[in-house]
C-alpha cells in the first residue's frame, strides 16, 4: 500500500508539474489576487485530475487485455513521457516569463473552485496524459487488491492537494519577484519526475509486453 501511495503521489506531481493551463491559472491567481484564489483553483483543478483518474480506473483495465492497444500505449507512452522530458529541460534552460497583465479577474471562492475544475478538464496537457500516459501505470495498479487502489488514488489527490497549496502560496509571496527562476526551477523537478515514469513505462513495457 505504501508503494502504490507513492507511486500515485509522483504519478499526480508528474501531471502538476507541467507549466500547462492550470499551473498558469494558479501562478496568476497567486500573483493577481492572493493565496485564498489562487488555492481555489487549484483544488478544483485537483477534483478535474480525479474525474480522469476514474475513468481510467473504471475503464481501462478491460482494453489493457487488447494487445495491440497495450502495444500502442506503451510505445506512445513511452515518446511522449520522453517529450515531455526534454520539453521540461528546455523550459528549465530558456524559462517563459509570467507575467501578471494589466485585467485582474474578480470571482468568488466557489467560482474559482468551479472554474479549476473546468480548467483540469479542459487542458490540452491534461487531456493528452490521461489519453497516453495512464494506462501502462494504472495497468499496473489495477492488478493489486482494492486497498493498494484506494492507496494509490489518494496518493494521487494528495499530491494534487499539495502541489496546490505549495504553488498558491509560493505564487502569492515571491511569483512576481523571483519571476524565470520560479519557472526554471519548476521545470527542472518537472523534467526529473517525467524522466523516471518515462524509463519505468519502458522497462515495464519489456517486461511484459514483448515477452507476451
Amino acid at each position: 500500500m505504501i508503494y502504490s501511495f507513492i507511486q500515485g503521489f509522483l504519478f499526480s506531481l508528474s501531471l502538476c508539474l507541467d507549466l500547462g493551463m492550470v499551473n498558469v491559472a494558479i501562478i496568476k491567481a497567486g500573483v493577481e489576487r492572493g493565496f485564498k484564489h489562487s488555492f481555489l483553483i487549484g483544488f478544483g483543478s485537483c477534483f478535474g485530475d480525479l474525474f480522469y483518474l476514474t475513468l481510467a480506473l473504471i475503464g481501462f483495465t478491460a482494453i489493457f487485455q487488447i494487445s495491440y492497444v497495450r502495444w500502442i500505449l506503451w510505445i506512445v507512452g513511452t515518446i511522449v513521457l520522453f517529450y515531455l522530458t526534454l520539453k521540461m529541460i528546455k523550459g528549465a534552460i530558456n524559462p517563459q516569463e509570467i507575467t501578471s497583465g494589466t485585467e485582474v479577474i474578480h470571482r468568488s471562492g466557489m467560482k474559482d473552485f468551479i472554474f479549476g475544475i473546468g480548467v483540469a478538464i479542459s487542458s490540452p496537457t491534461v487531456i493528452l496524459w490521461f489519453a497516453v500516459v495512464t494506462g501502462a501505470i494504472v495497468a499496473e495498479i489495477n492488478k493489486f487488491e482494492r486497498m493498494t487502489l484506494i492507496s494509490f488514488v489518494i496518493g494521487f489527490f494528495v499530491a494534487g492537494l499539495l502541489w496546490s497549496l505549495g504553488l498558491a502560496m509560493l505564487s502569492s509571496k515571491a511569483g512576481k519577484i523571483l519571476g524565470k527562476n520560479y519557472i526554471r526551477a519548476i521545470s527542472l523537478v518537472s523534467a526529473i519526475i517525467f524522466l523516471y515514469f518515462a524509463v519505468k513505462v519502458f522497462m515495464d513495457g519489456l517486461r511484459t509486453i514483448i515477452k507476451m
